[in-house]
């Protein structure tokens, strides 16, 4: 497993990490204990020093099971975890220096941890990536020693431009095949400020492993069963905001060019191909798949004609879709 600088906090991280939504449970299943050691157990056998998770995931057993594993392997992993989602309603309004200080108190019990290695605002409504009272509480946190940086988590490139007035030191970003706004002006403004990047869906909810097809059922509490459109939370994290039967035609598309349906590693290798990446965190249900996700580091580098074919699909493809409202 290779390492990358992560941004401006001075550590070395496996470029590829883990994702915690569905640590130990598929999207609307119950949560599995057992399981979800075990993926972690197997993400370290592996290589993977980087962990992402968010004090909603799983209702707090993300964390919990992550403080777990920690107190018996202190240090093996640098986390990233998220708050400011367990605000009802999620409004700009209950984003408060408060609110802040006590999510990252909760997440420091829940992981038994004196420190946090990194926060991020969890995708708040927009007007927050402006607010300097919240941002100056970050500060104040880091030097109390409650965190050691932060950064934010953003649905739109325009939040993500706004948040680097701040002295963020990451920043999470939708990042795949279907999703390339990003390139435009927002990596190379995080890159001249050393900002980590850490790349979240880079599977598009599973469309760009290849597997699905217009047949595939989700379950009714499987967010790319109800979200499709927004309803519970910003539809770009399901399917990364494209609509489905038009994802099963650019992964048609993105096949051929590849020459293999076995997508999955070669769009995670895809996402290392961008030097900006400080890491992807493809996510994992079960331990067999965080072996599946780590293949994409023994892979070689994508052509240049595979590249650009990709960008066509998405030009041709997806680009008048995804370009506005991301």
């Amino acid at each position: 497993m290779k390492e990358r600088m992560f941004g401006r906090t001075g550590k070395s991280v496996s470029e590829i990490g883990l994702g915690t939504w569905q640590l130990g449970t598929r999207w609307g299943e119950p949560f599995q204990p057992a399981e979800a050691m075990k993926i972690l157990e197997t993400a370290a056998a592996n290589g993977i020093t980087f962990v992402d998770t968010a004090d909603v995931y799983n209702g707090g057993k993300s964390e919990e099971t992550i403080g777990e594993y920690l107190s018996m392997h202190p240090g093996r992993f640098y986390v990233t975890t998220k708050c400011g989602r367990r605000l009802n309603p999620h409004t700009a309004e209950n984003y408060t220096a408060e609110a802040i200080a006590g999510f990252i108190g909760d997440s420091l019990r829940r992981m038994r941890l004196e420190r946090l290695d990194m926060i991020l605002l969890h995708c708040p409504p927009t007007s927050v990536f402006a607010r300097d009272d919240i941002f100056a509480e970050l500060d104040r946190q880091k030097k109390a020693g409650n965190i050691a940086d932060y950064g934010v988590s953003i649905e739109k490139v325009s939040e993500g431009l706004a948040a680097l007035d701040y002295d963020i030191s990451a920043m999470e970003v939708i990042f795949n095949m279907f999703r390339l706004k990003p390139l435009d002006e927002l990596f190379p403004a995080a890159a001249a400020k050393n900002v980590g990047i850490i790349a979240r869906v880079p599977l598009a909810s599973g469309l760009l492993t290849g597997k699905y097809t217009a047949d595939t059922v989700f379950g009714p509490k499987d967010h790319r069963s109800y979200n499709r459109e927004g309803a519970a939370f910003d539809k770009g994290e399901t399917f990364s905001g494209v609509p489905y039967e038009r994802g099963l035609e650019a992964v048609a598309a993105i096949k051929d060019i590849l020459g293999t349906g076995d997508l999955a590693p070669l769009a995670i290798r895809w996402v290392l191909m961008h030097p900006e990446v400080s890491v992807v965190i493809p996510g994992a249900s079960r331990a067999s798949q965080v072996e599946e996700n780590v293949r994409a580091a023994a892979l070689p580098p994508l052509t240049q004609a595979q590249m650009q074919g990709i960008r066509e699909v998405y030009d041709r493809m997806l680009r008048e879709i995804i370009h506005p409202q991301w």
